[in-house]
C-alpha cells in the first residue's frame, strides 16, 4: 500500500483520499506536539523500568524524540493528512530517524489513552496560563478602583437609575465574580490533573507499566482508576468549556458596561485612542470596538461548549471517533479567552474617568427616594406606610419638575410629620452612599476593607 499506516495489516485497500481529508485530525491537533513527546518519553522511561526496552534503546527512543521536537518546533517538519494525527506523526518520524526500535514505542499504549494524556497535559498549562490573566485581571480592576475612591456613581437596576454608589464598589463586583471563575477553573484543574497512560485502548496494559512513576515524571498529582472511563472521559474539557463560557459571560457584561458608559447619553468613560476604533465613513465616530469584540466572542465561547456537549451526549462506552471533534473547540476558547482576559487590564487602566459626570448623574433625580424611607422607617413608621409616604413625595417633584433635594421642610413634611431639618442632608447622593457602611456595602469604610482584602488576596496568588 502505498501510504501504509500502522493498523493497515488487515486491510486490502487504501484508505480513499475524501475519507483520509475527513479522517485526519492533524491539522489542528499538531499544536500537541510537545505534549505528545514528553508523554511519548515518560512512556519510553516507564517502557524501560519494565524490561520492556532496553538501555539503548530506550535512549535511542527518548533522543529521536528530542529530535522530532527540535524539528517541529523549528516549523521545518511537514504535516501531511496521511498522518493522520500528531501521535502517528510522531511515530512516523522517530521510526524514519532510529529505524525499528521507534516500532517498540507503542508498546503498551493506545491513541486513546495518548489523546486523553496530550489534552490534559495542554490544559493542566493553558489553565494555569488562563489564572495568571484572571489575577492580572483583577489587578487592573483593583489599581482603578484605588484611583477612583472618590468616585460616586448611579447604581443601576432594569437599567434605570436606582442608588447612589461608588464606582470603585462597582468595579469591585467584577472582582468578585473573577474571583468565583479562578475558583471554577482550578476545581477543574484539580480534574484534569489526573494521568490516563497505561489504560490502553480501553481495557488497560497487560504489561507490569508503572503507572504512578508515569505520573510522576509528567507531573500529575493523580492515575485514572478506570482504563475504560479514562478514555472515555471528556469531562476535563467540557468543565472547561463551561467554566470558559462563565468567565467569557462576566467579560462580555464588563465590556457590555463599558460600551454604555462611553456614550454621549452616559459619558461615564473614554475608552483611550489605543483601545478605539474609528468609521471608515463617519470622520467624527470613536467607536469602542474591543469591548464590543469581548462581548461578541462570548457567543463563539459558548458555541463551543454546546459543541461538545452535542458530541458526547449519546456515545457508548469506550473511545469513537466522535471525540475527535473535541479539539478545535477546546483549542478555539483557549485561544479567544485568553485574548479577551489579555485586552483588559491595559484598556481599563487606560480609560479615562468623567467624575464629574458620574456625580451629577447620581445627585439629580430620586436615587435617594429609598433613603428617605429608611429615614421614616427608622423613625418608627412601618417600611411600607414610608414606602407611601415618599412616593408620594416623588410624584409630587415630578408634577413640579423638582428633586428632592429641591424640597423645602414644610414640603417634606406635608408627606409625613416625622421629617426633620436633617432631611435634606440625608437624601443626598455622599450621604446615601456613606449611610451604607456594613460589610459588602457602597460606603468608603467598607469599600477601603474590601480593597484591602483583596490586596491580601492577589498577594497570595
Amino acid at each position: 500500500m502505498k501510504n501504509q499506516k500502522p493498523w493497515s495489516g488487515r486491510f486490502k485497500k487504501e484508505t480513499h483520499a475524501r475519507a483520509e481529508e475527513m479522517n485526519a485530525s492533524i491539522s489542528f491537533d499538531r499544536r500537541l506536539y510537545r505534549q505528545d513527546i514528553l508523554g511519548s518519553i515518560a512512556h519510553a522511561r516507564v517502557l524501560r523500568k519494565a524490561g520492556i526496552l532496553s538501555k539503548t534503546e530506550a535512549a535511542r527512543i527518548i533522543k529521536g524524540l528530542r529530535s522530532v521536537e527540535k524539528e517541529m518546533a523549528s516549523g521545518r517538519f511537514r504535516f501531511t493528512p496521511d498522518m493522520e494525527d500528531i501521535h502517528m506523526a510522531v511515530e512516523k518520524r522517530l521510526t524514519e530517524k532510529i529505524g525499528a526500535a521507534g516500532g517498540k514505542l507503542h508498546t503498551g499504549r493506545s491513541r486513546n489513552d495518548q489523546v486523553s494524556l496530550d489534552e490534559r497535559l495542554y490544559l493542566k498549562d493553558e489553565i494555569n496560563g488562563i489564572l495568571a490573566l484572571i489575577r492580572e485581571l483583577q489587578r487592573a480592576l483593583v489599581e482603578v478602583s484605588k484611583k477612583n475612591l472618590d468616585c460616586i456613581m448611579p447604581g443601576y437596576t432594569h437599567m434605570q437609575r436606582a442608588q447612589p454608589m461608588l464606582f470603585s464598589h462597582h468595579l469591585l463586583a467584577y472582582y468578585e465574580m473573577l474571583k468565583r471563575d479562578k475558583g471554577r477553573m482550578t476545581d477543574c484543574l484539580k480534574r484534569t490533573d489526573s494521568m490516563p497512560l497505561g489504560s490502553g485502548a480501553l481495557a488497560g496494559s497487560p504489561y507490569r507499566l508503572d503507572r504512578r512513576y508515569c505520573a510522576k515524571l509528567l507531573g500529575f498529582s493523580a492515575v485514572t482508576e478506570n482504563s475504560l472511563d479514562a478514555v472515555s472521559d471528556r469531562d476535563f474539557a467540557v468543565e472547561f468549556l463551561a467554566s470558559a463560557a462563565i468567565v467569557s459571560m462576566h467579560l462580555s457584561r464588563l465590556g457590555e458596561e463599558l460600551i454604555l458608559w462611553s456614550t454621549e447619553e452616559f459619558g461615564f468613560i473614554e475608552l483611550s485612542d489605543a483601545f478605539s476604533t474609528g468609521s471608515s465613513m463617519m470622520p467624527q465616530k470613536k467607536n469602542p470596538d474591543i469591548a464590543e469584540l469581548a462581548r461578541g466572542k462570548t457567543g463563539r465561547v459558548y458555541g463551543n461548549l454546546i459543541t461538545l456537549l452535542t458530541v458526547m451526549k449519546a456515545l457508548p462506552l469506550a473511545y469513537n471517533k466522535d471525540m475527535q471533534e473535541d479539539k478545535e473547540p477546546l483549542f478555539d476558547t483557549v485561544r479567544t479567552l485568553k485574548t479577551v482576559l489579555g485586552v483588559f487590564p491595559p484598556m481599563l487602566r487606560t480609560m479615562k474617568v468623567n467624575r464629574e459626570r458620574m456625580r451629577e448623574a447620581a445627585s439629580g433625580g430620586f436615587l435617594t427616594a429609598t433613603d428617605a424611607a429608611d429615614y421614616l422607617a427608622a423613625r418608627g413608621m412601618p417600611f411600607r406606610g414610608a414606602h407611601n409616604a415618599v412616593g408620594k413625595a416623588v410624584a409630587y417633584c415630578l408634577g413640579k419638575g423638582i428633586g428632592l433635594t429641591d424640597l423645602g421642610l414644610k414640603e417634606w413634611k406635608r408627606f409625613s410629620p416625622l421629617f426633620g431639618s436633617d432631611i435634606k442632608r440625608v437624601v443626598s447622593a455622599g450621604s446615601s452612599v456613606n449611610a451604607r457602611r456594613l460589610l459588602g456595602g457602597t460606603a468608603l469604610p467598607a469599600v477601603k476593607k474590601q480593597l484591602k482584602k483583596v490586596e491580601m488576596e492577589l498577594k497570595k496568588r
